[in-house]
């Protein structure tokens, strides 16, 4: 496979937004409810009835168009996307076609150490529809499928970028981008696992002198960073594969497949769909003034780069620091409030980026859900500063407090892990582990100035980890000379 090609790719973000009620009804939009238990006429679309818009929809659209430095139209409206499904009630979409709530924005990500600026296209706001639920493992040996209309009518903002990014690495950091810029502005939970961030994404190849898209392919629904950046890979392969061959492109719908790694053709994509858009007449057009686009602006809050630039600033954090922490806002909003118990930013840095996320990861947590609340982590770092426990017994403190929620100093008094300090008791230790080992102690006496690692290390052994590592180093100095 040859390196002469270019590929492209385009994004189309799917967000639910964080409303308690639906776009164009009061029926709630809480999650994992029973079945078709968060209906009303409105979103089951019965004859007769009028939607209403919901204003914090609006507010929502407005906040993260500012948020992605798009243009907020003044005057926009809702339109009828008529399609037939059976998870489609009103028998079409409540959408906009050609006067969305936001225009033209971008985004900066950074790839390699490089920079890059992608075009957003559009955000445009909408109704969800409802949920297809298979009776069979896979859809095509299923018997019969059952829906659930608790998600018709839940809001939506899809977000449309520009076709500028040119790998899936670029593809990946720019959702995880959009997705901590929504979470910022708390204007969706981006909880992917529950189907409110989901992505489609189109892809084709070029030859690297071309200026002429090639024929694409649209992925639909990927629901994690991991898929959409495997799935684009397998895509990337398969078409230069493809066209290398003799063959060409076809212009469809595909899935990622995740037991088999690859894509898999859902249907051909041809001709483009006549979804016959025109106004909806129940809704009327949305006037936008300035002063409604200047209150939005002002309840910004500080955002991912933004933050990441004051902690490196402030706290002399390195880059790479502050990108993993301003990456979710529920980790940077940990960090800032382990500050409030604790001073020191690069130690609390290194154990969020240490075992904070280690256990997050094996035991599936996110940081909202973390046992060990800020000031706790601020408590045990204390312990270690003031030489109660050392760094190696404050790891496996830190395990017992995410398991049990207990505190460190419970844990530390319960366990006797109180760090040895008294010279007296160091001192016989010392004196054990010189003796069984002469050649150490012949090495350190002769030059060999790293030897003393190595007994320093037997010390805290037979300490059970309990021994001070500075003043074994001390009095092992003193002692050999």
């Amino acid at each position: 496979m040859s390196n002469q090609w270019e590929t492209v790719i385009g994004l189309e973000v799917h967000t639910e937004l964080k409303t308690k009620s639906k776009i164009f009804c009061a029926c709630s939009t809480e999650f994992g409810g029973e079945p078709n238990t968060h209906v009303c006429p409105v979103c089951l679309g019965m004859p007769g009835t009028l939607p209403v818009a919901n204003k914090k929809v609006v507010d929502f659209a407005i906040k993260a168009g500012l948020a992605l430095n798009c243009e907020i139209k003044e005057f926009n409206k809702f339109d009828r996307k008529n399609y037939y499904y059976p998870d489609l009630p009103k028998g079409y979409q409540i959408s906009q076609f050609d006067l969305p709530v936001c225009g033209q924005g971008h985004l900066d990500i950074e790839v390699n150490g490089q920079t890059k600026r992608i075009g957003i296209t559009r955000i445009h706001m909408e109704d969800d529809a409802g949920k297809l639920n298979h009776e069979g493992e896979v859809i095509a040996q299923a018997e019969s499928s059952l829906v659930d209309y608790n998600r018709a009518g839940v809001p939506l903002l899809e977000i449309v970028s520009e076709p500028d990014m040119r790998s899936p690495e670029e593809a990946a950091a720019y959702l995880e981008k959009v997705k901590a810029i929504l979470q910022y502005t708390e204007v969706s939970d981006c909880k992917m696992q529950e189907g409110s961030l989901r992505c489609d994404a189109n892809i084709s190849i070029r030859p690297l002198s071309a200026t002429k898209l090639g024929t694409r392919t649209e992925l639909k629904n990927m629901n994690s960073f991991k898929a959409l950046q495997k799935a684009l890979e397998y895509e990337v392969e398969r078409h230069i594969e493809l066209v290398e061959d003799g063959g060409t492109v076809v212009q469809e719908t595909r899935s990622w497949d995740e037991s088999k790694g690859m894509t898999v053709s859902l249907r051909s994509k041809e001709e483009a769909h006549d979804y016959r858009y025109f106004p909806d007449p129940d809704l009327v057009p949305l006037v936008i003034d300035e002063k409604w686009i200047e209150s939005i602006r002002n309840s910004l809050p500080e955002l991912p780069d933004e933050r990441k630039q004051r902690l490196i600033n402030d706290y002399d954090l390195p880059k790479y620091d502050a990108e993993i922490i301003t990456s979710s806002k529920d980790l940077a909003d940990y960090f800032d409030h382990c500050l409030d118990h604790f001073r020191d930013a690069k130690k609390i840095s290194n154990w969020i980026m240490g075992e904070l996320l280690r256990l997050l990861n094996v035991n599936d947590k996110e940081v909202a859900d973390c046992p060990v609340a800020p000031k706790e982590l601020g408590e045990l770092l204390h312990l270690i500063e003031k030489g109660t426990i050392s760094g190696k017994v404050a790891k496996q403190v830190f395990e017992e407090m995410f398991a049990s929620g207990k505190n460190a100093k419970q844990i530390v008094k319960e366990k006797g892990l109180e760090q040895i300090s008294d010279t007296g008791e160091l001192e016989k230790i010392i004196e054990e582990i010189i003796a069984a080992n002469p050649d150490p102690v012949s090495d350190y006496k002769s030059g060999k100035g790293q030897a003393i690692g190595f007994l320093v290390g037997q010390v805290m052994k037979a300490s059970k980890g309990k021994a001070n590592p500075q003043m074994v180093k001390k009095m092992l100095s003193d002692k050999l000379g």
